[in-house]
């Protein structure tokens, strides 16, 4: 069976009787062949095996052979060759053969190369534990080994082999795939898990990183073309061009069929991957392989896209969500939480240079929007912020901050009061017609600014309602006055809550006098704030903030209880007619639960409805009607009577008046003050007290201060009045004490 055997410069030779055959195997990986490797110290065996194995094929792939003659230089080959099938080791001596199979298994670490045992010493046979303890896929006698069953012993081994090996690829790509996805899944934008994506791919497949990674985006039902978000190797460059750029136009085309064909496609030398995105944004990966991949590649391929497109939704709803956090959906300008970053780094890094942020408001788009619909609106808001980004200049970032106010940040030159109104003197035009629009604006100068983004939006906002407030020239800049008051007034807000919840707060109660007789007719509660200090606060400074904070929900509503209490407390000392009136703010009357509030205050303290009477101002009286009168009609159920305060102060229509179920107008305290200043004086006090007359209302005068205006009040038919001239405001003891001492 010896054959002779001849050795080329190519062939792999260990020692001087090393012998190779069958193809043109060289050194190194190959997976075009299986490597069987012959251990033994006789060579006409190793020629015997490699002849009857010669031109063997299994499963489409030849054999290469490996001889090696003693141990060493099994070592030696075992220590370069890393794709070992099997190994075909005679053992003549136990010790020998298992401890280099020992060496195998234990050193080595080589699991999946298979083992078989030959031996010529008849009866020799390891034992049974070393060959579990080894792995040794079988054992036989040389003299049993034919042709046909050497045959059948490799072919069982190599199955065995690659199935060992596919099995161990597998569980490695897995690990793998779990690990790169893992990484991925801690990125946060596209650009970042894109490239992470073509690296992990080249690491999964032992391959070069060459390849790209797109992202089709679907607009208004039509596609876009490829755009390439990451990329390496020769298509390095692209990141950030469209894929319809690149040199090789079959790229595109593979790319765009994988995309529309939903699926892998695998060539050659390349593999186009399709990843699912969501319902505006499909993406693709092409990759350069340089040769075909094998089934477990393809398969672990497959999980590898499938974890992918789970996490490019996540990155695309991270991405969806940091644009709802950070832009606008109309105008996709930057919102004002991101305004106030981009103003929060150009405070930090840009001191030097000087920088204006103005917001623009632009004036009655309410009502713009109500005549003419939201849809009209929102294409106006687009008009408004196109205009702005394009007519200002480079370099300054608009953003629109609320519902019609827009932000501009930029230098001072750009940003200007004359620049930004010059931008709304031509009309906009939407829809073939033109509208024309005017605006406020209200500036402040990051170099005289101290603090963050947010208190420089809150200083713009401040000149903005400055402006809007004071209609002069249509913007204002901020100053730091506006800063003080504004500080003044927060600080108040917070001490008048305090104030309340530490019981500092009181009422008084101002007599009401008939003028005629001088007898006292009712009171006027009034909430007075006197400070730890005794201090006096006048409620002309912290009503408005309380009707500004919403605190004045609470307030009215204990001093409506307040007087209800004190009402009855009067009447139990005998003065059962006596009336007390209680101010009502806008704020309150407008609140939902007014009409509740009133009827259990009414009902938790017993008070009469009949000698209980709110005042509201003329404003509220004119102030929409048609809900005014029903409320009105509501609280006169009740017994309460109504009273308008500061009358004559505001343009009251006296056919809305005639509708309004209304007990009595108050003469506000100026119209009072001018009885006596001139001959025509008295003029506006003599209409409101004829109005009453016809109206059939009571009239009453405030802030009556001297004898002769009382006497002109008295001569003009006022029936009542109330003033320093018949008694200050008093608390309640004092009150009690007064009343006693006014009875006749």
């Amino acid at each position: 069976m010896s054959k002779s055997v001849s050795h080329s410069e190519d062939d792999l030779v260990f020692l001087d009787k090393t012998v190779r055959v069958s193809g043109d195997y060289k050194s190194g990986a190959n997976k075009d062949v299986w490597q069987v490797m012959i251990i033994g110290a006789d060579a006409d065996v190793h020629t015997a095996t490699a002849f009857a194995l010669n031109n063997v094929e299994i499963q489409n792939r030849p054999l290469a052979f490996l001889h090696a003659y003693t141990a060493q230089q099994a070592r030696e080959i075992l220590a370069q060759e890393a794709h070992i099938a099997v190994i075909l080791l005679d053992v003549d001596q136990q010790d020998e053969g298992l401890q280099l199979v020992h060496y195998i298994r234990d050193v080595l670490h080589r699991a999946e190369v298979r083992i078989i045992l030959r031996t010529d010493q008849p009866g020799y046979t390891p034992g049974i534990d070393a060959i579990q303890q080894f792995d040794i896929n079988d054992y036989k006698s040389k003299s049993e080994l034919t042709q046909i069953k050497l045959f059948t012993v490799v072919t069982a081994a190599i199955r065995s082999y690659e199935q060992i090996c596919t099995i161990n690829s597998s569980s490695s790509g897995l690990d793998m795939i779990l690990r790169a996805s893992t990484e991925l899944m801690a990125l946060q934008s596209l650009e970042e898990f894109a490239t992470g994506v073509v690296t992990q791919i080249a690491r999964l497949l032992d391959v070069p990183p060459d390849g790209l990674f797109c992202v089709q985006e679907q607009l208004h039902n039509q596609e876009n073309a490829l755009f390439v978000v990451a990329a390496a190797g020769r298509f390095g460059d692209l990141i950030n061009h469209p894929l319809s750029s690149i040199e090789d136009a079959s790229i595109d085309r593979t790319l765009t069929r994988a995309l529309k064909e939903r699926r892998n496609i695998y060539g050659r030398e390349f593999s186009a991957l399709h990843f699912t995105g969501n319902a505006s944004s499909n993406f693709a990966a092409f990759f350069r392989t340089g040769r075909p991949l094998t089934e477990i590649e393809l398969r672990l391929l497959e999980v590898f896209c499938s974890n992918i497109s789970v996490g490019l939704s996540n990155i695309t709803l991270v991405t969806r969500l940091h644009n709802f956090a950070f832009y606008d959906s109309l105008t996709k300008l930057p919102n004002r939480t991101r305004l106030k970053e981009i103003i929060d780094d150009s405070l930090s890094s840009s001191k030097d240079l000087p920088s204006t942020l103005a917001l623009i408001d632009i004036d009655h788009f309410a009502e713009t929007n109500d005549t003419l619909g939201h849809q009209f609106g929102d294409l106006l808001l687009l008009s408004v912020a196109t205009r702005l980004q394009s007519r200002l200049g480079d370099h300054l970032i608009v953003a629109r901050v609320g519902g019609d106010t827009f932000g501009v940040l930029g230098d001072d030159i750009q940003v200007n009061p004359a620049a930004i109104l010059a931008q709304f003197e031509r009309p906009f035009s939407i829809d073939g017609q033109d509208v024309q629009l005017s605006a406020t604006v209200g500036l402040v100068r990051l170099s005289e600014h101290d603090g963050r983004g947010v208190e420089a939006l809150k200083n713009a906002h401040i000149a903005l309602k400055r402006a809007k407030f004071q209609q002069r020239t249509g913007h204002l800049y901020f100053s730091r006055n506006m800063g003080i008051d504004i500080r003044e007034r927060v600080n108040m807000m917070h001490a008048l809550r305090t104030a309340f919840e530490e019981k500092q707060l009181s009422v008084v109660y101002q007599p009401q006098i008939d003028m005629l007789t001088r007898q006292p007719v009712g009171a006027e509660a009034l909430l007075r704030w006197t400070t730890a200090d005794g201090s006096m606060i006048s409620p002309n400074r912290f009503i408005p903030i309380a009707e500004y904070s919403g605190l004045i929900i609470e307030l009215g509503e204990w001093v409506l209880r307040q007087a209800c209490q004190e009402l009855v407390r009067i009447h139990r000392l005998g003065f059962t007619d006596f009336m007390i009136s209680v101010n009502v703010s806008q704020v309150q009357f407008r609140h939902p639960h007014f009409l509740s509030m009133l009827r259990n205050a009414l009902h938790d303290t017993q008070a009469p409805p009949h000698c209980i009477e709110l005042e509201i101002t003329e404003s509220m009286a004119m102030d929409e009607p048609d809900a005014l009168i029903k409320l009105l009609d509501q609280i006169t159920a009740t017994g309460v009577s109504i009273a308008i305060d500061d009358f004559g102060t505001g343009f009251s229509s006296l056919s809305h008046l005639q509708k309004l179920s209304v007990d009595r107008l108050k003469i506000d305290r100026a119209f009072v003050t001018e009885i006596t200043d001139s001959s025509r004086g008295s003029s506006i006090a003599e209409m409101i007290i004829q109005l009453g007359r016809n109206l059939e209302l009571d009239v009453i005068a405030e802030g009556v201060e001297d004898e002769r205006q009382a006497a002109i009040l008295t001569e003009l038919g006022c029936p009542l009045g109330q003033g320093y001239l018949f008694a200050r405001p008093m608390n309640a003891d004092a009150l009690h004490s007064w009343l006693v001492t006014q009875k006749p």
